[in-house]
């Protein structure tokens, strides 16, 4: 079962008031609905919507969906669902918001049917359950999507969603528009508007290994860039240490500069706070690691002037 199917199923039990149930059925119509010949018909793949949506309609309307199945045409092979409006229907899509009393269609709903924050949560339900979809937050990027055909209902949807900052987007797609969120923090939100709790909480684990999985590997990634780096100085250090001794140059150096020298070639993949740590154990001699680095220094000053007179 998808990630979008489990939030579906999820918020198809939940309750409504009944400002709230004509909300939702306005979002799921107006975003999934089709007229023909005095009929509406909805469509969805899923059992429980169509038992949310009949249940819906009876208990507001006393009316009954008749019901249709047949093959989905698409990669899914589930059964499609068909739910046919076939009385009171003009009442019922001007009651949702879908018509006027001219039986004119209206491109956004009246304000009635969104007057509060928990009517838009619902009608947000709606739209979800007609035209939505969430990433698994285990994939590669987190992605909510809504694709709606009409250019100014996908305009007001966008702005409800933004009522909760949910930094909601539009894209033109060929066959209407995609409202977006990329956000994780925002998807999260989003999916707690709609009422899905275990589907929340089943985001928010996952998002939280995935930051703490990325979080390791980044501190991974800079524990061994320090390493190589490490050992990249270390080893220019040994180099230079190679042409004083093949030059016999070391009588150049002063004592503390010599006890530097040994000690790093005793120790060659220390790193220089180690290596003072260690001299400093070793000797009995406190030596920080600013110390330590300027007697390096002095090794690399006569390596360079021995190699810029050769």
């Amino acid at each position: 079962m998808s990630y979008t199917v489990e939030i579906k199923e999820e918020i198809s039990t939940l309750k409504n008031t009944k400002s709230e149930t004509i909300a939702e059925l306005s979002g799921f119509i107006r975003n999934n609905g089709e007229y023909q010949h005095d009929l509406f018909y909805l469509t969805t793949e899923n059992p429980l919507t169509v038992e949310r949506l009949t249940s819906f309609f009876e208990m507001i309307y006393e009316v009954k969906l008749k019901i249709q199945t047949k093959d989905s045409t698409n990669l899914s092979k589930k059964r499609l669902y068909s739910l046919i409006l076939d009385s009171k229907v003009d009442f019922i899509l001007q009651d949702l918001g879908l018509i006027d009393q001219k039986n004119q269609y209206l491109e956004v709903p009246p304000t009635y049917i969104v007057g509060a924050n928990e009517e838009i949560r619902a009608y947000l339900r709606g739209v979800f359950l007609a035209s939505g979809s969430i990433n698994d937050p285990k994939t590669s990027r987190y992605h909510m999507e809504l694709l709606i055909t009409q250019p100014k209902e996908a305009v007001f949807i966008q702005k409800l969603l933004n009522v909760f900052d949910l930094n909601a987007k539009i894209l033109s797609r060929e066959k209407g528009f995609m409202i977006y969120i990329k956000e994780a923090e925002k998807i999260s939100d989003y999916i707690k508007i709609l009422g899905a709790n275990k589907a929340v909480l089943y985001f928010e684990n996952v998002r939280i290994y995935r930051e703490k999985k990325n979080e390791t590997n980044r501190l991974n990634n800079c524990e061994q860039a320090n390493m190589d780096k490490v050992i990249t100085t270390a080893s220019n250090q040994l180099e230079q240490i190679k042409l004083i001794e093949d030059s016999a140059s070391i009588e150049l150096l002063d004592e503390k500069t010599k006890e530097a020298l040994e000690y790093r070639k005793k120790y060659p993949e220390a790193s220089l706070k180690e290596l003072s740590e260690i001299i400093t154990l070793e000797t009995g001699k406190p030596l920080t690691k600013s110390g330590l680095n300027h007697r390096l220094r002095k090794i690399k000053e006569l390596a360079e002037k021995i190699k810029s007179s050769t």
